[in-house]
């Protein structure tokens, strides 16, 4: 798959286009992703459509994402689609009105001849635009527009980034992995830690996770990683490790089951699968030891079923 950032692009022939925030790829927007893979077989360049830095973020100061933009990369490239483009949500483009974004931007730029959004697309400024004015120049502009319903849960409650948000919040990582249709990650590079876990036998892989990204509250969790193509049965801590260090950095501590080696560098994506505990201190190292060895445990029964 191929990327694009910034405004100063054309595509070369026509495209299949879907649009979106696309915070977590959750179940809602895979709908939107699996019709545009159809229209890679009419020979079409099945395009993703995002803002490299999300309306939501810039107008409502929030900077908490439930996947980062390399996240988001990865899961487009998983999914098959040709290209992914990160637009840059400059005030240009802020005030923007609806007609012009479709005009110079999905015309011009990405000779889109078919649209992909969801019943609730809002665009433009102030978010002006919606599929009614899309359907209305679809003939001026010569593209089709394909309105997706938004997917519901088993509850009745329409799935969302809001919704997973708050299930994450409350730690009930079953929940989310359902909404998102895929379980809850952190993707990022493996660097030293303080090697303390290799003294008491449990040597642990460390992450520093990126600042924007949502967390569930800290503790241990049942996990998998994913390294190097292959998969390991984890256990990992969301947390600032309180018995061993004053830091209040949060770190993402990894013990990886029937594994030994170094991963110093490599990348990693790890599944937080199940809420063990919260993170606590404990009154010594010692004390820490049998905690993590019990962890250990509970992880590997539950991975077993």
């Amino acid at each position: 798959m191929n990327f694009i950032r910034g405004t100063d692009w054309k595509i070369e022939g026509s495209s299949a286009v879907t649009l979106g925030k696309f915070d977590g790829m959750h179940r809602g927007h895979q709908v939107l992703l699996n019709e545009l893979m159809k229209y890679s077989r009419k020979e079409l360049t099945t395009i993703v459509f995002t803002f490299g830095t999300s309306p939501y973020e810039l107008l409502k100061g929030s900077k908490q994402v439930l996947m980062t933009n390399e996240e988001k990369e990865l899961f487009c490239e998983y999914s098959g689609a040709d290209l992914l483009i990160e637009y840059p949500f400059t005030d240009e483009v802020c005030r923007m009105s609806a007609e012009e974004f479709v005009k110079k931007v999905i015309v011009e730029q990405m000779h889109a001849k078919v649209i992909i959004v969801g019943t609730d697309f809002g665009f433009g400024y102030k978010r002006q635009g919606n599929v009614e004015l899309l359907r209305a120049l679809a003939p001026v502009y010569g593209f089709e527009v394909r309105a997706m319903e938004k997917l519901s849960d088993d509850t009745g409650r329409e799935i969302s980034s809001t919704y997973i948000r708050e299930e994450l919040e409350l730690g009930h990582m079953e929940k989310a992995a359902d909404l998102m249709g895929t379980p809850y990650s952190v993707h990022g590079q493996i660097i030293h830690g303080n090697r303390l876990g290799r003294t008491y036998g449990i040597p642990t892989i460390n992450m520093v996770p990126d600042p924007h990204k949502i967390l569930p509250p800290n503790g241990v969790y049942v996990s998998r990683a994913w390294i190097g193509g292959r998969i390991y049965g984890a256990v990992s801590n969301i947390g600032v490790r309180p018995t061993v260090s004053d830091e209040k950095k949060i770190n993402l501590e990894t013990f990886l089951f029937d594994f030994e080696g170094e991963l110093y560098g490599e990348t990693a994506t790890i599944e937080l699968l199940h809420f063990v505990r919260p993170e606590r201190k404990f009154a010594s190292v010692d004390e820490l030891q049998k905690q993590i060895h019990a962890d250990s445990d509970a992880a590997k029964k539950w991975l077993q079923g």
